[in-house]
């Protein structure tokens, strides 16, 4: 007998490639919040590309071709964006009006998945051979399949532990007391099967359908599920305003080689790699570390310092005599002359006064705090500084201290210094207690 070879591996990619993708993006963002109060998560930007973006990049590059996203939260917004982004991927939407779960989020897809799909949490930072490596897994076990990383804070995480083999044994979401470091990453291959088992899956105590609690359902009716282990430096769960930093950090760190499509005036020192998007303009006396990223229409000068690790987006202006270091700045914000900006995330449309500082690091040393979901949490970063949201003006010669949280909308008037978190829609002002000719009198 003789086989055809050549038609027999064509059957088995194509195959392959008909997987669909199922990328969960209907979460709120608590977390990162007051960033995610005017846009999703999804959409925050990393390297000045929103994270749902490096996800698909991901996708894209392992020859899938079908993408199913659930979507919630400002889900317009993140569909508006997608369906503009002309990514050469067949995206379609599934609706999460409330917060359910991942375990619901997933069974979502049901009516759309009829063979073994791909879940992505589409809040990840991945890199983008990740994917790859994942299904490469899964064509040699033909099981379901997991992704697991060690991590420092496992409780906050979806705990696992593994036989020999590399084969799941337990899984519990955020224990109390974790039995090993050891988490789920949010990645997975799932039989159809699932969908079936979701539907019997009892509420958390948080009142969600976690699809770890399917998970472990399956496990005890004889379901197999095989663990990849992922390398720290392939994934990042960007849950907090510091993860999203260490993401652009990482980000940033892939660019090995300058690409500048901009204007460079005279007298500009650049050192290490660079991107200068199209129609930038770098005035003279600015000096730039790399890896930096500046987006297209952005202004920096003249006699600015632009310090390693920072994102600068769209038609952002940095005015005379500034220094801007390791910091996420988005579109359309203005920082003007002799201001500093380190360690910090500044949203969109913000325009700051002259001489407005931010303070990164403690009077005393110690590792900043700052508050996530209304409790005061240590960001394990000795060097921190604000997160602003949307359309915040502040006046001339404000300072704003470690760990500060400015809601979007927000006004700060001069020489104010600011200790707390301002929430949304607020206007800070000074006012003076004497009058001149009070001051005056002897």
């Amino acid at each position: 007998m003789v086989y055809d070879f050549s038609k027999m591996f064509y059957v088995r990619v194509v195959g392959f490639l008909s997987m669909k993708a199922v990328v969960l993006a209907a979460g709120e963002g608590v977390r990162l919040k007051p960033l995610t109060l005017t846009k999703p998560k999804h959409l925050l930007p990393v390297g000045n590309i929103p994270l749902i973006q490096h996800v698909l990049t991901a996708v894209k590059k392992t020859g899938l071709k079908e993408v199913l996203v659930v979507v919630g939260f400002m889900g317009e917004k993140i569909k508006n964006f997608l369906d503009n982004l002309k990514f050469n991927l067949k995206i379609d939407y599934v609706w999460q009006d409330r917060v359910g779960g991942t375990g619901e989020a997933i069974g979502l897809t049901s009516n759309f998945i009829d063979e073994d799909f791909l879940v992505v949490y589409g809040d990840l930072y991945i890199k983008p051979t990740l994917i790859q490596k994942i299904l490469q897994t899964y064509k040699r076990v033909k099981e379901n399949v997991l992704t697991v990383v060690e991590v420092e804070n496992p409780k906050d995480y979806g705990v696992v532990s593994l036989d020999k083999n590399g084969w799941l044994r337990k899984i519990q979401e955020k224990p109390e007391k974790p039995s090993s470091n050891l988490v789920n990453c949010g990645i997975y291959i799932f039989n159809p099967e699932i969908f079936k088992e979701i539907e019997k899956t009892e509420k958390s105590v948080r009142g969600e359908v976690e699809v770890t609690d399917t998970i472990q359902r399956m496990l005890s009716k004889g379901f197999r599920f095989y663990a990849v282990k992922v390398e720290k430096d392939e994934w990042m769960d960007v849950g907090k305003p510091w993860d999203l930093l260490e993401a652009n950090k990482r980000f940033l760190q892939t660019i090995k080689k300058s690409a500048i499509k901009g204007k460079i005036e005279r007298n500009v020192k650049i050192k290490g790699p660079i991107k200068i998007e199209k129609d930038a303009v770098l005035k003279s006396g600015v000096y730039v570390e790399g890896p930096t990223i500046i987006g297209a229409g952005t202004i920096v000068g003249p006699n600015c310092y632009i310090r390693a690790y920072t994102s600068l987006g769209m038609n952002v202006r940095i005015g005379n005599g500034c220094e801007i270091k390791n910091c996420i700045v988005m579109d359309e914000t203005k920082i003007p002359h002799l201001s500093y900006f380190g360690d910090s995330i500044i949203g969109e449309n913000c325009n700051f006064g002259a001489g407005t500082l931010i303070a990164n690091l403690r009077f005393d040393g110690k590792n900043v705090k700052t508050t996530v979901k209304g409790e005061i949490v240590d960001t394990g970063r000795r060097k921190f500084g604000v997160v602003v949201g949307d359309n915040v003006q502040t006046g001339i010669n404000v300072s704003l201290m470690p760990g500060v949280k400015i809601g979007p909308n927000s006004q700060i008037g001069p020489n104010v210094c600011v200790y707390r978190d301002i929430p949304a829609n607020t206007k800070i002002i000074l006012q003076q207690t004497l009058k001149f000719e009070e001051i005056l009198k002897p």
